[in-house]
């Protein structure tokens, strides 16, 4: 969208965060798979970085979050999308940035577990809860799994990113 009007340039990144506040919606009104629908979500917040900016990106973060606390039923599934979901692609950006690939996972890594251990401590019964329950009861059990499964969704993610700009910026655009 690098030639595109203003308007064109602020409308996108506020529909892509209204798409993400409904799929937070979604999200809370679901009976299984939050996190993954949470998830899901955080790609809208990614297709802003990539189409308009790294400011698109963050301000269609930060108004999708504020709207998701205010109208989502689960206040953990809005607190999801806040603090990880839909912050992580402009993490990511300016990990990847770096081209450093250690730095890279290292920096991405840290902020994973900071968003957790935050999420752990500020919502246990509400994050416990939506865990499988070999992974609830033992600290020990739940931040190696969770950490692979941040790591699967870091690789799939940058498919999914590859996946944009190859098929749809191009439609978008």
């Amino acid at each position: 969208m690098r030639r595109r009007s203003k308007a064109a340039q602020a409308a996108y990144p506020a529909v892509l965060g209204a798409l993400a506040v409904v799929l937070v919606y979604l999200a809370s009104v679901a009976p299984t798979g939050s996190w993954g629908i949470v998830a899901a979500a955080g790609l809208l917040p990614a297709a802003a970085v990539i189409s308009v900016g790294l400011k698109a990106g963050l301000l269609c973060w930060a108004g999708a979050s504020i709207l998701s606390l205010l109208l989502a039923p689960s206040k953990f599934c809005a607190a999801l999308f806040a603090a990880l979901f839909g912050l992580y692609p402009v993490v990511k950006s300016l990990a990847e940035g770096l081209r450093r690939p250690v730095v890279e996972r290292l920096i991405k890594l840290a902020f994973f577990n900071a968003v957790f251990t935050a999420l752990y401590l500020t919502l246990p019964a509400a994050m416990l809860g939506s865990l499988p329950e070999a992974l609830g009861g033992s600290l020990w059990a739940l931040y190696p799994a969770a950490n692979v499964v941040f790591a699967a969704y870091d690789y799939g993610f940058s498919k999914l990113i590859g996946l944009y700009i190859a098929r749809v910026q191009r439609a978008v655009h």
